[in-house]
């Protein structure tokens, strides 16, 4: 999956799955901006990553793995966080 479609699924699927509306974003964006990040037309800066994880109540990490794992670079949740161990561990 492309990187932009991952994140627009993931955004979605954490801010519906904490019962979020795209509205209850708007202190952090507009429902429009929210809106062209679920659809895959925008990639938003890390400020704002951080900004809606934040608001969503996840760490900005969960919100990268669900990304990640979207796109499929990694097998599974073990696999990448293997990964990232090791990479942190250089």
């Amino acid at each position: 999956m492309e990187l932009k479609q991952a994140l627009a699924q993931a955004l979605r699927k954490i801010r519906t799955s904490r019962g979020l509306t795209q509205e209850d974003l708007g202190d952090v964006s507009s429902r429009t901006y929210v809106s062209t990040l679920e659809r895959g037309l925008k990639s938003p800066t890390l400020e704002k990553l951080v900004e809606l994880s934040v608001r969503m109540d996840v760490h900005p990490l969960s919100l990268l793995t669900e990304i990640f794992l979207l796109t499929g670079e990694e097998p599974d949740l073990e696999a990448l966080f293997t990964r990232v161990r090791r990479d942190l561990h250089m």
